[in-house]
């Protein structure tokens, strides 16, 4: 078990529905990245942008974006997680993929879809929750409208690190900084979220705001709102302990059933 986890949040622009430059783009931030990280963390749709068009850009899972990944977490020898459109069995997943560096993949369907974009109507909801076991710590990895949900994130299973990759407007960017915070305060864990930044293809705007909080909800980052930019954090389990053994409000959580 480690007791630190060094993690590299990308924030990025996104070229519309173009998984070919998106990954080259990516190959390149990733490349520079200089030190040694546990964990390298990618928007929502990292290869196209938060698209409707699943009939244009989707993969399976035998496809070149997971081998990329693979490819990368072997090469930097730290776990990469974004989510990207899947097909399989007929039906389009917006799935987050978490890929370790000995190209093991375990996934996340998203559950809470969009709708008022349409994001129901196209992409088929996922059911399950992914609770991943790396390197000692518990990480719970999520995607944007899943942070509006607090009961689907709620901290049963004791986990370390709650994390989200995002497609979040600028327009609701107070929303996404506020649900962060909230949800780091309210769990106990780390909460980390990842957004982009830019233009899409139906001229959404994107600013960013990725951060990472502690959990008693102190921001540890400093990247620019609106900017491409990577940005390490250290991750501390003493801190986690410390703090979870002092005021012990997990200990008188409301005990439910989700359905």
């Amino acid at each position: 078990m480690k007791d630190d986890l060094k993690i590299a949040l990308i924030q990025s622009d996104l070229v519309w529905e173009n998984p070919k430059q998106n990954l080259e783009n990516f190959s390149k931030k990733i490349e520079n990245i200089s030190e040694a990280v546990d964990l390298i963390i990618l928007p929502e749709m990292f290869t196209t942008g938060f698209t409707m068009h699943a009939k244009d850009v989707a993969e399976t899972m035998e496809g070149n974006t997971v081998a990329w990944m693979q490819l990368m977490a072997s090469s930097k020898n730290a776990a990469m997680v974004g989510s990207l459109v899947i097909l399989e069995e007929n039906n389009y997943y917006n799935r987050l993929l978490f890929v370790e560096p000995s190209g093991a993949i375990q996934y996340y369907d998203k559950r809470h879809t969009f709708t008022l974009v349409g994001e129901d109507k196209v992409y088929t909801a996922g059911a399950k929750k992914l609770l991943v076991d790396y390197k000692g710590w518990k990480i719970y990895p999520l995607i944007c409208y899943d942070l509006r949900f607090p009961v689907w994130a709620r901290n049963t299973e004791d986990y370390d690190v709650l994390l989200y990759v995002a497609n979040w407007p600028k327009p609701r960017v107070s929303a996404w900084d506020a649900l962060l915070k909230a949800r780091a305060i309210e769990n106990m864990s780390y909460c980390i979220g990842v957004n982009r930044v830019g233009i899409d293809g139906v001229n959404s705007e994107y600013s960013g705001h990725s951060a990472a909080y502690d959990v008693l909800g102190n921001s540890i980052t400093s990247i620019e709102p609106g900017k491409e930019q990577t940005q390490i954090v250290t991750l501390e389990k003493r801190h986690i302990q410390a703090y979870r053994n002092k005021l012990k409000f997990l200990d008188d959580r409301d005990i439910f059933t989700l359905k």
